[in-house]
């Protein structure tokens, strides 16, 4: 074993209890950064589920729709205007809205409705563990996701509350599909939407628009946009991004993420510096005696980078257990903390950079250190 190696393992577990500490501030910042990044990555997924989860190349909705949970209602003028533009395979409309869930016993919480034209495929529930598609084209009812039965007073199949004042029956459940919001979705079939929502049976929120394959969708989006000036049309990514743009950062929500991010950095990078600089401080003496012996400054910064390459293998390995213990703790929660390859790799780098950054003070103390000191001792 290289002797670098020995000696930084060895003024490490010295003083076994200071490491403790070392390694517990490393795991703390890994959870904290890793709950925070994971939920910037997973607010993501929600924010564009929808978008994601809609067969269409083009959105056509009103003027000013910042995201789309966004409800605003147009004339289904527009879709038979699209529908005769060249390339426009199919124009299938959805209605959005917000509405009140009342469950038998009186209680009530305010949930988003989604209404589609199921026959189209424009924008049906999806990941169903209980129940089909067809079976939502029976008179009011509805999908709902398992994971907010306890907020919807409900347990499973033939369930019914209210919304509005009228009679709705649990006909399908989804598993994993949560709001940003917070909000759960209530998916639907786009009459009976309209229903609850209260919307004229000529209006709708958006229309999805699937091109031919002949066609080319910025063609397209043109010659609907001279055909429909009153509206907007965005492709998928546009609205995409619009959507991430406005929950992430115009509502601060992804800023406050990142920052409890850089906080997380910010308390293991100072709790690894000080105990770092500690431990270089209690063996001052050892290294002057190595530096007398013939060790040069750069083996000795060596010794003091391993020891602080041990601290980030040994915290990486401790706070990601612990991270997918949390992750899996919040798997069935309305929350979603997402772990991907690329966050893990990255937590790997941010861990060794942090602990070698904190060793950078340590280093700077080893600098100074004068050789003669071993003999005046």
């Amino acid at each position: 074993m290289p002797l670098v190696f020995t000696l930084a393992f060895r003024n490490l577990f010295h003083d076994r209890l200071r490491f403790v500490a070392t390694v517990i501030g490393i795991v703390f910042s890994i959870v904290l950064v890793t709950v925070q990044m994971g939920l910037y990555l997973g607010f993501g997924q929600m924010v564009t589920t929808m978008i994601d989860h809609a067969s269409a190349d083009l959105w056509i909705m009103p003027k000013g729709t910042k995201c789309f949970e966004d409800p605003s209602l147009l004339d289904t003028r527009q879709r038979s205007r699209a529908l005769a533009v060249a390339g426009v395979a199919e124009a299938i409309p959805v209605v959005i809205g917000f509405a009140d869930w009342r469950t038998p016993s009186g209680s009530s919480t305010p949930v988003f409705v989604v209404g589609s034209d199921l026959r189209s495929g424009g924008l049906e529930p999806w990941n169903l563990v209980e129940g089909r598609i067809e079976s939502l084209s029976t008179p009011n009812a509805v999908a709902i996701d398992r994971t907010y039965f306890d907020r919807l007073g409900v347990s499973g199949l033939g369930a019914r509350a209210e919304i509005r004042q009228q009679s709705v029956r649990v006909a399908a459940v989804t598993n994993g599909i949560r709001s940003f919001t917070t909000l759960p979705y209530v998916f639907t079939t786009l009459g009976t939407a309209r229903n609850l929502l209260d919307a004229a049976s000529d209006q709708t929120s958006y229309t999805l628009v699937r091109v031919t394959s002949a066609a080319e969708i910025e063609s397209v989006r043109k010659s609907l946009a001279a055909r429909l000036p009153d509206t907007e049309i965005l492709t998928h990514e546009e609205f995409r991004t619009r959507s991430l743009d406005y929950w992430l950062f115009e509502t601060g929500a992804g800023s406050a993420l990142i920052a409890g991010a850089i906080l997380g950095i910010i308390v293991g990078i100072v709790i690894v510096a000080q105990t770092l600089y500690a431990s270089t401080k209690d063996h001052l003496n050892e290294f002057a005696t190595l530096r007398a012996l013939g060790a040069s400054a750069g083996y000795i910064h060596r010794v003091i980078l391993m020891q602080a390459v041990l601290s980030a293998a040994l915290g990486y390995i401790l706070g990601m257990c612990l991270s997918m213990l949390v992750i899996w703790a919040s798997s069935e929660s309305t929350l979603l903390i997402v772990m991907t390859t690329n966050l893990a790799l990255f937590l790997l780098v941010l861990t060794v950079g942090m602990c070698v950054l904190a060793a950078v003070c340590a280093i700077f103390k080893v600098t100074r250190i004068d050789p003669a000191v071993v003999f005046s001792r």
